[in-house]
């Protein structure tokens, strides 16, 4: 076998495994598996939560971010979850491990209310 050949049949093995890859599909890592779970957010603004009503799968996290000049908390119905007050550009997280529909309100302004249904 020649030098040419050989480092023609040293590139084979890489292009068809490449080739193999593409045909078959390559291994994907899921939101579920923790390494990557999705993000999700809700801008606090004008005295609501937006968006009022938010749908994530489970093991997603949910970023709260006051953009209000006024104080604001996220605070579950049911105690699962609690932020402190936070003022303008604050965050607030909460990553949520069942599935299931969480309904929160604001304690310094009771009338604002969201929920997070976790399928």
């Amino acid at each position: 076998m020649t030098t040419k050949n050989m480092w023609l049949a040293s590139l084979a093995a890489p292009a068809m495994i490449a080739m193999l890859l593409v045909l078959l599909g390559s291994p994907s890592v899921r939101a579920n598996d923790g390494s990557s779970a999705a993000t999700a957010e809700v801008k606090i603004d004008n005295f609501s939560f937006g968006p009022q009503t938010l749908t994530v799968s489970v093991g997603a996290t949910v970023t709260w971010t006051n953009k209000d000049d006024i104080p604001h908390t996220t605070v579950s119905t049911d105690g699962v979850f609690k932020s402190k007050v936070m003022d303008t550009d604050e965050k607030f997280s909460y990553t949520f491990t069942k599935a299931g529909t969480y309904s929160y309100f604001c304690s310094v302004h009771p009338k604002m209310i969201g929920k997070v249904v976790v399928q």
